[in-house]
């Protein structure tokens, strides 16, 4: 597998392989975006179906397309999911499957149509007992790092989540073969995976790179308190570090 010197050279032969490859699917082109990809219900049956999932109450899961099946299937099976809005702007929904209609499922876990079904929840009310998160990924590799699309907002969410209290919670992800890479280079408040599926295969990271502890608010990008006002929120309740 090939070894990228950056993230972005990983993110830009990702986004080309699949679209090279026809692998990618609706929304198209997949650059600038976590990707959907051919064999995303696949990939996320097959997580769903994983031990790890036996346990499971309440997720916190990434609103991308290539995530819809895993949101549906999480319904479906009584899984309450926690999902960020885009680019945090709105803060958290959650979608409990017993307000949910099971026709109805479908929609509630699709972006477009979902906003009927979803509550808007304040941090202070954000359910500490999230067993599990799901995350997109534009590449991963099997020693468990991962990079999204470049803006940092996986990391900034799950940083929330420790600030709020949370423990360490483990980190899964789905995408086509053609994500895995060799390798790239990590930072410190990457999100790490520990667990990935594909539509073929199952690769668990016996030990991934730690997880962010917090948000280190000094690295935020310029802008973001204005951008999402979650954060704003987190800092005026005194919750931060």
């Amino acid at each position: 597998m090939q070894t990228y010197p950056t993230k972005d050279a990983a993110r830009q032969a990702v986004w080309d392989d699949l679209q090279g490859n026809r692998a990618a699917r609706f929304p198209y082109p997949p650059h600038g975006r976590i990707p959907n990809f051919a064999g995303a219900e696949e990939a996320a049956f097959r997580l769903l179906e994983h031990p790890l999932f036996s346990r499971v109450n309440v997720i916190k899961a990434n609103p991308d397309a290539p995530q819809r099946p895993l949101r549906q299937g999480a319904l479906e099976r009584g899984i309450t999911v926690y999902m960020p809005t885009p680019r945090l702007r709105g803060g958290f929904h959650r979608l409990d499957p017993a307000r949910i209609p099971p026709e109805h499922r479908k929609a509630a876990a699709s972006l477009s149509r979902g906003t009927h079904w979803a509550e808007a929840i304040p941090l202070k009310s954000l359910d500490t007992s999230i067993d599990l998160v799901v995350t997109g990924s534009v590449a991963v590799t099997a020693s468990g790092k991962r990079c999204g699309k470049g803006h940092g907002f996986g990391d900034i969410e799950y940083a929330i989540l420790r600030e709020l209290g949370h423990p360490a919670i483990p980190v899964v992800t789905t995408v086509h073969p053609l994500q895995v890479v060799g390798d790239f280079p990590a930072e410190p408040l990457d999100l790490p995976v520990s667990l990935i599926t594909t539509p073929e295969g199952t690769i668990g990271v016996s030990n991934p790179p730690p997880a962010p502890s917090g948000l280190d608010w000094a690295s935020l990008p310029e802008g973001a308190l204005e951008e999402m006002p979650v954060l704003l929120e987190l800092r005026e309740q005194g919750i931060n570090k």
